[in-house]
């Protein structure tokens, strides 16, 4: 039996997501915005899906936008908020190891005059609030801080934003790339202070192809699309209801937070236990990341790809080499952290969901110590 511990990449979709799809695709097909009795029933069930995101996330309804995922959705924060507020100043505060829909996004605004502040990473993959307080400024129109880094789990001090951002007379949004976060820990946008919160569907065990956006009340950004009245105009074009809904039944079956991250720990704490048996191996997952992640050093010839498909392959076991959408590419997130090129190289992530056990973990670490094994370090 297969043993799937790339949950940071996506999840196994759930019944409850897998039912509200297939109903909306053979049954209640029509166009969420068509007047007559078909659409109607479509635009209901958008609406629900709705209501369950921002149940979840304590906020009104009418605070969240659907998009295609959390990159379209981080897109839309970051060009939207930059745009919107050019006028107030010119300067960007993010961190190296965002999300590359965050980071390649501040590129390009600054290639278009931003002034973008990177901040760097200790060992383990922390920011310290010491180090936002320095970067903004009077002239700061946004922050961008994810909650929990998709790659080694480091949990970053978002909640501390807003004190800054108003200490230093900053005009600034905030916002914070929650897909790794969303689900697995009690996130509240008006508990941390944040305007705009990326979430997304295939990360909580949904379908992929839809994220959505919370958007505070009163707060203004700029459309990136145009050619209808869908989503308030920031994001149109036909909804894609069939998704939409798998994304509010996914919501609606998460488990409670509190319970399934005690029980996440737990799994955290027995395979780290098992992991470190295994001569060589070293993490890159500080002590305070979040249990979901946990990011190794496997001491092989072998780069983490191959590694991969090692245990892929030949011991059926699921984990990757880093972000999903870096595809094989060097980690950017290790590499600003500062590690040797032979770790950066030589690394792999494995992460949990709701559904993984110990067997799972049990089959990692038979399939790890054999490849160490067969393929010792030159």
């Amino acid at each position: 039996m297969a043993a799937y511990l790339d949950n940071s990449a996506t999840t196994k979709p759930c019944r409850e997501a897998v039912n509200a799809v297939r109903l909306m695709m053979e049954e209640n097909y029509g166009n969420p915005s068509s007047l007559h009795g078909l659409g109607i029933e479509a635009a209901k069930a958008v609406i629900n899906a709705r209501a369950s995101i921002a149940r979840v996330l304590g906020c009104d309804a009418d605070e969240i936008y659907f998009t295609s995922g959390g990159t379209e959705a981080n897109n839309l924060a970051v060009f939207g908020a930059a745009y919107a507020n050019r006028r107030k100043g010119n300067r960007i505060v993010t961190t190296a190891i965002e999300h590359e829909s965050v980071l390649q996004g501040v590129n390009e605004l600054e290639k278009e005059g931003f002034e973008v502040v990177r901040l760097k990473p200790d060992r383990y993959g922390n920011i310290s609030v010491s180090q936002l307080a320095q970067a903004v400024n009077d002239k700061t129109v946004l922050v961008s801080v994810m909650y929990i880094n998709n790659e080694v789990g480091s949990v970053l001090p978002v909640d501390k934003i807003r004190r800054i951002c108003t200490a230093e007379g900053a005009p600034a949004l905030i916002h914070t790339d929650c897909v790794q976060a969303f689900g697995k820990i009690d996130v509240k946008p008006k508990k941390t202070g944040a305007d705009l919160v990326t979430v997304s569907a295939h990360k909580i065990h949904g379908p992929k192809g839809c994220g959505a956006l919370y958007i505070r009340k009163g707060v203004r950004i700029l459309p990136r699309a145009f050619g209808g009245e869908q989503e308030k105009r920031l994001r149109p074009g036909t909804e894609a209801s069939p998704l939409i809904a798998g994304f509010g039944a996914a919501a609606d079956a998460l488990p409670e937070p509190k319970e399934q991250i005690k029980k996440t720990k737990a799994l955290n704490a027995y395979a780290k236990s098992a992991l470190s048996a295994i001569d060589g191996i070293a993490f890159n997952s500080g002590e305070y990341a979040s249990p979901y992640i946990i990011n190794l050093f496997v001491p092989t010839f072998m780069r983490s790809q191959t590694i991969v498909q090692e245990l892929s392959a030949n011991y059926g076991v699921y984990v990757s080499s880093g972000s999903a959408c870096a595809k094989g590419k060097r980690s950017h997130v290790l590499t600003a952290m500062g590690l040797s090129d032979e770790i950066v190289d030589k690394s792999i992530r494995v992460s949990f969901s709701a559904y993984s056990t110990k067997a799972d973990v049990d089959a990692l670490c038979f399939a790890l110590a054999k490849t160490v094994e067969k393929y010792p370090r030159n």
